[in-house]
């Protein structure tokens, strides 16, 4: 009597990478493809149905995203392994996934071998996330790497943040016009920014007004 094989639900709506995937997992005897899904709509139905082991979704599909299906997956109540695959293999896109709720994370130039190891890691450990670089991710969450202010640049994007006109920053901390403007600028310049709105969209991206906004 042979033992159960690993059920997947493949999810990408580009069926030449489907067709990859199938082949990557057939040639592993653990593993049998359940099921292929091209969009978030289909993939939820399938799973529903097919309710799969592990299922392996692409980040982009064309009414959703592949993060969609692991938070429905989730919100229900399921522990099934989910290993989300993307093109865009950044530190951004890999927390996304993690706090999605995703088993692991992939990128598209893997090699398919790593895909199907990531899937046996979902199956054991669903709610524990694996990924090829997380300790470097995590390092550099960890590390500032964006703009750095002075600690009155700091103010003065705070009380950018808050409205202050030029002359009201001045008055603020006790500078001329002209001083607070040199400030400005130069959040300008460290931000990379054009204008008011600009800078403070950067600097929330940045972390660098998170307390402010929590006011």
């Amino acid at each position: 009597m042979t033992a159960s094989r690993t059920r997947v639900l493949l999810v990408d709506d580009h069926e030449l990478i489907r067709e990859g995937l199938v082949r990557a997992f057939e040639r592993s005897e653990d593993f049998e493809v359940a099921g292929q899904a091209a969009s978030r709509s289909e993939a939820l139905r399938m799973f529903a149905d097919l309710l799969p082991d592990v299922v392996v979704t692409d980040v982009r599909l064309p009414d959703g995203t592949g993060l969609d299906v692991v938070r429905e997956i989730r919100s229900q109540g399921h522990d099934t392994g989910v290993v989300v695959l993307t093109m865009y293999a950044g530190d951004e896109q890999l927390f996304a996934a993690l706090e999605a709720g995703a088993s692991a994370f992939v990128a598209k130039d893997a090699p398919s071998d790593e895909v199907v190891a990531a899937a046996r890691h979902a199956l054991v450990s669903p709610r524990s996330f694996a990924a090829a670089d997380l300790a470097g991710a995590m390092r550099r969450r960890m590390t500032p790497t964006g703009p750095q202010l002075t600690q009155r640049e700091a103010e003065v994007l705070s009380l950018l943040a808050r409205g202050f006109s030029v002359s009201a920053i001045g008055r603020a901390i006790f500078v001329s016009d002209s001083t607070a403007k040199t400030h400005i600028s130069k959040i300008y310049e460290k931000l990379g920014a054009s204008n008011r709105a600009d800078a403070i969209m950067k600097a929330v991206r940045s972390g660098l007004l998170a307390d402010d906004l929590r006011e």
